[in-house]
């Protein structure tokens, strides 16, 4: 997707839904606070996906906050798409897993160059979800070989660690490679209920509402990944953990052990360090507000904020976090 695919109606169609309270409370703070408004378009992923509902909510906490910052967040596929939006200057912030934003801070595929890309946060882990009928013939991902795989929309973080995960187990290349279908959630979830797939990969906050509503008609199974975690960590680094799916969630009657992936969210480095500084402090102040929609259950803490391993603090960030941290 090139910048000039952010076109006056998808920004608009993007942020108008989500700020149609906050503009008022932006104009309002403005009457206390000198200068005009600062706009800053932030890329965030499919309408109805985490990120979007993010990038909402992190809209109306700045307008609530009297902050001069107007937020507007923008609808994309996530996390490839959103860097490389945001290394053309298309947008000023963006959400991003980890493995992404490190992918396009050092110039690796399916990035051609380093992206010019600095961090604001690490704002809360994404879990990769593996999902297949429960009365299905899958019992383990080594079992997808020649089988349709939903791995995730174009340009999505999601299709990175699928096929990342795919490829360490055989199953990329070779005489009978899963076959890797590119759907967003609600198609990918569409496809498992009607047959056209046998698998479904997912990376986000758990739970997902999608594949909550999912798991209430169609029994499923989540199938284990964190034998997986430790050859990708040799292979891309530290951006790859181990977590738990807990048990409860989507029904699960015992915990299944998977792969988890940061998010960050991201700045130009060209965005003002006084910006940058301001949008933390909402940030921080509003942590509760912004991880209730998209992860049940996550903190958002400066000791885990500032971990954003190979892609390096925005400066308004540093100042940010020495100013209130030492």
């Amino acid at each position: 997707m090139s910048s000039a695919k952010l076109s006056r109606r998808r920004v608009v169609g993007a942020g108008l839904g989500a700020l149609s309270s906050a503009v008022a409370g932006v104009s309002a703070g403005c009457t206390a606070r000198s200068g005009p408004p600062r706009r800053l378009l932030l890329a965030t992923g499919p309408e109805g996906g985490p990120y979007n509902a993010f990038g909402a909510a992190l809209a109306r906490a700045v307008a609530a906050s009297g902050s001069r910052l107007r937020i507007v967040p923008v609808s994309t596929a996530a996390s490839v798409d959103n860097l490389r939006e945001l290394d053309a200057g298309a947008v000023d912030l963006a959400l991003a897993m980890a493995d992404v934003a490190e992918d396009a801070a050092l110039g690796r595929e399916p990035f051609t160059r380093r992206a010019a890309a600095t961090a604001l946060a690490r704002v809360y882990v994404n879990y990769t979800h593996l999902l297949v009928p429960a009365d299905g013939p899958v019992r383990s991902l080594r079992d997808l070989a020649g089988r349709p795989v939903a791995a995730g929309a174009a340009g999505s973080g999601v299709q990175v660690v699928a096929g990342r995960v795919l490829r360490e187990a055989g199953l990329g290349e070779g005489p009978s490679p899963a076959r890797e279908r590119q759907l967003g959630l609600a198609e990918s979830a569409r496809a498992l209920r009607e047959g056209a797939v046998d698998a479904l990969f997912w990376s986000g906050g758990v739970p997902t509402p999608a594949l909550s509503t999912l798991s209430r008609e169609v029994p499923l199974r989540f199938l284990p990944l964190d034998g997986y975690v430790g050859p990708l960590r040799e292979r891309y680094g530290p951006v790859y953990t181990a977590v738990t799916l807990p048990s409860g969630a989507y029904g699960l009657a015992e915990p299944v052990g998977t792969l988890g992936v940061a998010n960050y969210l991201l700045a130009r480095g060209e965005v003002p360090e006084a910006a940058a500084r301001e949008l933390l402090t909402v940030v921080f102040d509003r942590w509760s507000d912004l991880l209730r929609e998209v992860t049940a259950g996550a903190r958002l803490e400066p000791r885990f904020a500032i971990s954003t391993g190979r892609v390096p603090l925005h400066p308004g960030a540093v100042a940010y976090y020495r100013s209130v941290y030492g």
